[in-house]
């Protein structure tokens, strides 16, 4: 009976971590934001429900649109 409780416990545990993984690729793919980048390693987010958001995201999709 005991490896069956962890057996059960393995899989539970493994359940978790998909679901986890899964709920933040998800979560994380709404989101839009800009970063901008400093020389000295400073960065700045401008993140979808700011003022001047929707103009630098419009911005970016065009950036991200064009082919290489």
């Amino acid at each position: 009976m005991r490896p069956r409780k962890a057996f059960t416990g393995l899989l539970l545990a493994a359940g978790s971590l998909v679901g986890s993984v899964m709920y933040r690729r998800r979560s994380s793919r709404r989101l839009e934001r800009v970063d901008f980048y400093g020389d000295d390693g400073s960065m700045a987010t401008i993140a979808d429900d700011t003022p001047d958001a929707d103009r630098l995201l419009e911005l970016a999709r065009d950036l991200l649109a064009v082919p290489c």
